[in-house]
């Protein structure tokens, strides 16, 4: 029998490159540089799609959308999110609560952090208390420090219902 409430980690990384979009939670900001990836390279959801997934022992979203898969070439990951959330349902569970952290030295995500939680919120079929997004920077080191790349973290319990 499955747990009432399931804890699931998820982590994310894409390089920074002109002539991309920068999109984050599902959010376009004003950027002269955007994320790499197979799809929107949307790092803070696919944090949560990993969170979710893994939380319930269902694998990473690169199992589930194999950059090898031309379907999911530029598509945007609030679709890939809807995906999980119904998987997620099917097993019976949802969204009790998720706490994202997005690390990147610029742009700033502040004044955006209020769309991208509502826009969460309705991708994850949730009220906007359950659902958490900071930004922090790395004041200078590393990769996400000297402007390189964009990373994410989230936690998310499941809950049975």
């Amino acid at each position: 029998m499955m747990a009432e409430y399931r804890i699931g980690h998820g982590f994310d990384v894409h390089r920074l490159v002109p002539d991309r979009k920068l999109i984050l939670g599902g959010v376009e900001i004003p950027y002269h540089l955007g994320l790499k990836g197979h799809s929107d390279a949307d790092v803070l959801i696919h944090a949560v799609c990993d969170a979710m997934l893994g939380a319930l022992a269902l694998g990473d979203i690169g199992k589930l959308f194999p950059d090898t898969d031309t379907r999911y070439e530029g598509v945007s990951s609030l679709l890939l999110l809807e995906e999980v959330v119904d998987r997620v349902t099917k097993e019976g569970y949802k969204v009790s609560n998720i706490d994202v952290t997005v690390v990147a030295e610029a742009p700033k995500l502040a004044p955006h952090i209020e769309k991208m939680r509502q826009t969460l919120c309705n991708a994850l079929r949730t009220d906007i208390p359950e659902v958490s997004i900071k930004a922090t920077t790395t004041e200078g080191l590393g990769f996400s420090g000297r402007g390189e790349g964009v990373s994410a973290t989230c936690v998310v319990l499941l809950a049975r219902g």
